[in-house]
């Protein structure tokens, strides 16, 4: 582990941009971003994390890498995902204030003066919250309402609705957030979890700028059964109910059939009810298999101890992050 850059060295605003075949964005992420950045007065370095890009993402990051002063690049071995690209820009960032944003300009970088402003009014951790999404299907607004609000009945973290990774966190949050070893990961939660005072600023997701949405439904999917799975154990706990439910009922049958022929003197018939009863508890079984199943799997993750990320190459860094890149 290297030491950290003394204080004064540090600049003041870290940008940690993971990109994922993005090489129809990166023009326009470039303008805006210099835009920006010339109207803060800030020392900012830019980090853009190439998650094992397939187009020409890799090479157009380097190359302005190279003729801009203070923008750095991460090239993973091959695709990581976008959770460990942000933790890997966190792990080599430097800045005072680290502020995590994706690469296709639905999280507009001129929000970051009014993030920054927070910061400086005394918010360690300062999210978007998104108040509208503009061509976004009812179908991707519905399941994101409904899956936040499903969230934070689920969890004990208050995890703020209606945000995703774009947020900025002070320097102390970021190495605690650093610090953490686990492998599955959902930021928004850790950083939830980790607590600090937080303030949010509201804006309008626009559309994307060009290209196709990199997170798929079924990648969503995944992210939100990390979340679930993360920072809840009731998915646990239903496996038991559904065990004393299903345990009381089959009691409950079985009391009316016997009352059924002893007392009434009905037979008992038919063989419908039977396969019903037999696929309704196979069902149940296999639920709760499932439940533990992601359960364990984490815990088989963990146990691994696998790196997050494997970086094939730097360009314009002076040496290796301040926490090691196996974490």
């Amino acid at each position: 582990m290297t030491a950290s850059p003394p204080e004064a060295q540090r600049p003041e605003l870290s940008l940690v941009i993971p990109v994922y075949n993005e090489e129809e964005v990166l023009p326009e992420l470039e303008r805006r971003l210099l835009l920006v950045i010339r109207g803060l007065g800030s020392t900012v370095e830019v980090i853009l994390v190439n998650d094992g890009s397939r187009d020409r993402t890799g090479e157009l990051t380097t190359a302005l890498c190279r003729k801009t002063a203070g923008f750095r690049s991460i090239h993973f071995a091959r695709n990581f995902g976008h959770q460990a690209a942000a933790t890997a820009g966190m792990h080599y960032a430097r800045g005072r204030a680290v502020v995590i944003m994706d690469a296709d300009l639905q999280d507009p970088p001129e929000l970051i003066t009014e993030m920054l402003a927070k910061w400086r009014e005394g918010c360690e951790v300062v999210f978007a919250q998104r108040v509208r999404r503009e061509e976004e299907g009812w179908f991707k607004r519905f399941t994101a309402y409904l899956f936040y609000r499903v969230l934070q009945r689920l969890t004990d973290v208050r995890i703020p609705s209606d945000t995703g990774d774009f947020c900025l966190m002070d320097r102390r949050v970021v190495d605690h957030l650093n610090a953490l070893p686990e492998r599955n990961r959902y930021l928004r939660g850790l950083r939830a979890w980790l607590g600090f005072r937080q303030g949010a600023v509201h804006f309008e997701r626009p559309g994307r700028v060009a290209g196709e949405p990199k997170y798929t439904f079924w990648k969503s999917l995944g992210l939100s059964v990390d979340a679930l799975v993360g920072f809840s154990k009731l998915p646990l706990r239903l496996a038991t109910y559904f065990g004393f439910l299903v345990a009381l009922a089959s009691f409950l049958l079985a009391l009316f059939y016997v009352v059924k022929k002893l007392v009434l003197g009905f037979p008992v018939q038919g063989w419908a009810s039977t396969v019903v009863l037999i696929l309704f508890l196979g069902g149940v079984q296999l639920l709760t298999l499932g439940i533990m199943g992601e359960y364990l799997s984490r815990i088989y993750d963990e146990v691994k101890q696998r790196p997050l990320y494997v970086v094939r190459e730097t360009v314009g860094f002076d040496g290796p992050p301040s926490v090691p890149s196996g974490v």
